[in-house]
């Protein structure tokens, strides 16, 4: 059974959020389906992938540069490695 595709945002409301080329997102590893969502002005991001040896901040890095429609090498964690509010710096 093939799995579903990422409920994602605009990319024009994400790329409004990151100020000064910093997005500020709270992160759910280990989620059923994968999704971005705007909730009272910050990024809710959930991700299959299990907070393990760091696969879960990669999958959110993908899935935020995915949304972006940027390379996944323009967005990178900048803190918050294993804390579930992180923030990432995008290159836009």
């Amino acid at each position: 059974m093939a799995r579903a595709k990422p409920d994602l945002p605009d990319a024009e409301a994400l790329r409004a959020l990151a100020k000064g080329g910093e997005l500020r997102v709270r992160v759910t590893p280990g989620a059923r389906t994968e999704s971005i969502s705007i909730l009272d002005g910050g990024v809710q991001v959930k991700v299959r992938a299990k907070p393990q040896d760091g696969a879960a901040n990669a999958a959110v890095e993908a899935l935020v540069a995915k949304a972006l429609g940027i390379p996944k090498s323009h967005c990178r964690l900048l803190r918050g490695a294993t804390s579930r509010e992180k923030v990432l710096a995008v290159t836009l």
